[in-house]
């Protein structure tokens, strides 16, 4: 009788085990940290992106990433001009939010890149201010020497790693 009883109570908590238990997800989320970049700046989507989006964003402005010179943070005639297109379009959807992202190459101590990605971010911040952007709306983070995109310890490399990189919030 103890056996069966023994059993019952093992066999009722297996099921309520069970039954809790979350099935997992087919597709799982990205880790943190993780971001999909998306289609490449300037590719053809069909498009099929809708209004406001990242991939919108993408689509409609000359870049998403302006560079720098060495140890400078000032905005040149190039930058300038992707700028203001981003302007332009963040006129368009006044409820889109945006990080800018400030970076540096490898050359320096981490804390100098964190300082001067700090400044390069803020830089394309009051940039976007002056053309009617809201403050508000454009958050800047820096990431100095800590994500760079062309490894390599060359000027060619160097030079892409040198940069302010606008991310479209949803």
């Amino acid at each position: 009788m103890a056996k069966l009883r023994t059993a019952l109570i093992i066999g009722t908590m297996a099921i309520a085990v069970a039954a809790c238990s979350k099935k997992r997800p087919e597709t799982l989320p990205p880790g943190p940290g993780v971001v999909d970049p998306g289609p490449a700046p300037g590719t053809d989507t069909g498009g099929t992106a809708q209004p406001g989006t990242p991939e919108h964003f993408k689509q409609n402005v000359s870049s998403d990433t302006i560079h720098f010179a060495l140890d400078q943070y000032d905005i040149d005639a190039q930058a300038r001009t992707i700028l203001d297109s981003q302007a332009q379009w963040l006129t368009q959807y006044p409820n889109t939010r945006i990080t800018l992202e400030g970076h540096a190459d490898e050359r320096g101590t981490r804390e100098y890149n964190l300082a001067l990605g700090d400044r390069r971010a803020n830089a394309a911040k009051n940039y976007l201010a002056a053309r009617g952007v809201s403050a508000t709306r454009i958050t800047t983070i820096s990431y100095g020497k800590e994500r760079p995109i062309a490894l390599g310890s060359d000027e060619q490399s160097w030079a892409q790693n040198r940069r302010a990189v606008t991310i479209v919030i949803n």
